[in-house]
């Protein structure tokens, strides 16, 4: 069903192991033809390539980059429930609810291996196209460096944006050299995205179908613009970037200039457009969306699925959120475990129509629209019935016990009740039982996130002309009230008229369009906002530190030593003493 890149579906063959090119790299008889023959064929070069995209889907998971990120923003939460049964884990949840995590937090250590694990994978497999050039054409060389070159950013982007001190490298070794500052790592990841993008795929309707869930023109902007955009909050200034890498000839300008440009780019380029409904960028066959710039492919079945303790490179954020209900309700095949939720406040960010948020009618299962986010009743499978489970509320009044009907707050951060907190609702849930995980093509990069980067780095002083008058813009916007018989009046009389906004506005409509996108953790730092979230109460959580994570001590116990046998590797500035 899928427009899987064909990669994908030949791992297994020519992989001995995660961070082996086995099937290419040893010489194995495939009945008389040698590696070079092999690599001169371009099915083949695209089997090797295809393998670095494998260790993205660590990415999504609760235990990984975005459950660290999503409940340490305000838009997510994750609390202990049944008595502090759930979800508690030895009280790793509540601490990066307040912001007092330490550095032994199992996903903070997930991020770093699974990160490193893909760019050392994206390393191998450019020795081994370097090692073979000659058996391919120079245009097929460069499409295919240039694709794992970009893929590569992306892994040590995601590390970066956790950790700021790295260690960044671009040799097939182990990635266990010294931690460079960050704005070294900021320039080393916009150089390659530079020397890259602009020889990239570029979508059309032609080769979209090729091009699917494989890094293009676009994805390599759209990380670009990210880059520039957050340049400052990753501690860069003008003067401190670009001192031990040679700066691309395309950096002109202020960081704001920069991200225009990229944006610009991808604007230009006509590859793609915004749906006019916001949720079929989340549907389970959401492959058609041509907002949708990059994804990781979901195969929602339980085949190549694969897991590290808890964690798994299955989709799994629509079982992590709703309630146990739900699964009956649906009759899906695995069950859904009442974990993550929104803060409480998050929620007022949205208008009562707005489809992306709650929305007015709150019926919960009955709801005659999809909303963006769950409030209301769940109720038995094929009818409006109340459905009970939580036993320990019964007695004399209520002898079925209490029905349940999920509702905005969240009565405790150590021992929730069953019902508190609405649970994110855009990911279309699969009612016929065919699938064991989520199918939804997970989206990394989408055309609306684009378009409103470029709003507000000109918002911060960027050179360009806005683009909200535009067709795409309007839109994005009407979609938003979609239900309404006047969408962009809705839209105007809800959050004011977008071209008065200031880039506080549109941190608040960032936050509406994006939630749990990955996004929002970095958007909240940029404005300096990271720490002036509900249940942030510490002063220790409000600490400039806490813009990054600690290096997790058993990482930190790895680290090679230097000429007077001192560690290399140490702890990020601030988290010294823990």
């Amino acid at each position: 069903m899928k427009r899987i890149f064909c990669a994908l579906a030949a791992i297994a063959a020519l992989t001995a192991s995660t961070v082996s090119c086995a099937g290419l790299l040893d010489e194995v008889n495939y009945g008389n033809p040698t590696v070079e023959d092999m690599m001169s064929e371009e099915k083949n070069v695209i089997l090797l390539v295809g393998q670095i995209y494998a260790d993205l889907k660590w990415t999504h998971d609760h235990w990984g980059y975005w459950g660290l990120t999503t409940i340490t923003g305000d838009e997510g939460l994750c609390v202990p429930r049944n008595g502090g049964n759930d979800w508690n884990d030895g009280g790793y949840w509540l601490k990066q609810n307040t912001h007092t995590w330490d550095h032994r937090g199992d996903a903070i250590k997930n991020v770093w291996n699974t990160t490193i694990s893909g760019a050392v994978l994206c390393n191998q497999v450019i020795e081994t196209l370097t090692k073979y050039k000659d058996s391919m054409s120079e245009a097929i060389y460069a499409q295919y460096v240039g694709e794992v070159e970009v893929l590569r950013s992306y892994y040590f982007y995601l590390l970066f944006d956790c950790f700021g001190r790295v260690p960044y490298t671009e040799k097939f070794e182990e990635a266990t050299g010294p931690l460079l500052d960050p704005q070294d790592v900021w320039s080393h990841l916009v150089a390659v995205l530079e020397r890259n993008a602009p020889n990239m795929a570029v979508v059309s309707d032609a080769n979209r179908a090729a091009n699917y869930g494989r890094t293009t023109q676009g994805f390599a902007y759209a990380l670009l613009a990210r880059l520039y955009l957050n340049a400052e909050g990753f501690g860069c200034t003008p003067e401190n970037v670009f001192k031990n890498v040679a700066a691309p000839e395309q950096y002109k300008g202020s960081f704001y200039d920069n991200c225009v440009r990229c944006c610009d780019a991808i604007i230009d380029a006509g590859s793609y457009s915004i749906e006019s409904d916001y949720f079929t960028n989340f549907k389970i066959a959401n492959e058609n969306s041509k907002e949708n710039i990059f994804v990781i492919v979901e195969n929602g079945l339980s085949i190549e699925e694969r897991s590290n303790g808890s964690m798994s490179n299955k989709l799994r954020i629509v079982n992590n959120t709703h309630h146990y209900g739900i699964q009956q309700f649906y009759g899906m095949s695995l069950d859904t475990w009442n974990g993550f939720c929104a803060r409480p406040d998050f929620l007022d960010l949205y208008a009562e129509t707005d489809v992306r948020g709650p929305g007015n009618e709150q019926l919960g299962t009955a709801n005659t629209k999809q909303w963006g986010w769950f409030l209301g009743p769940v109720h038995k499978a094929g009818s409006t019935t109340d459905f009970y489970l939580d036993e320990d509320v019964i007695d004399d009044e209520n002898p079925k016990g209490t029905p349940t009907v999920i509702h905005k707050e969240v009565s405790s951060l150590t021992n929730a009740h069953n019902f508190d907190g609405a649970r994110l609702n855009k990911w279309e849930i699969d009612n016929t039982g065919k699938y064991k995980y989520n199918e939804n093509d997970f989206v990394l990069f989408r055309y609306a996130d684009v378009l409103w980067m470029k709003e507000e780095a000109i918002k911060w002083g960027g050179a360009g002309t806005s683009g909200v008058s535009s067709a795409d813009f309007q839109t994005m916007l009407k979609r938003s009230f979609a239900y309404d018989p006047n969408p962009l009046e809705s839209f105007t009389e809800a959050y004011g008229d977008v071209a008065t906004w200031t880039k506080e506005d549109i941190l608040d409509e960032r936050g509406r369009e994006f939630t749990w996108e990955m996004v929002r953790r970095r958007d909240l730092i940029r404005h300096d906002k990271f720490d002036d979230i509900q249940y942030v109460t510490d002063a220790s959580a409000k600490a400039p530190h806490r813009k990054w994570f600690p290096i997790p001590f058993s990482i930190l116990e790895k680290s090679l030593l230097d000429e007077n046998g001192n560690k290399i590797w140490t702890q990020t500035p601030g988290y010294e003493n823990m």
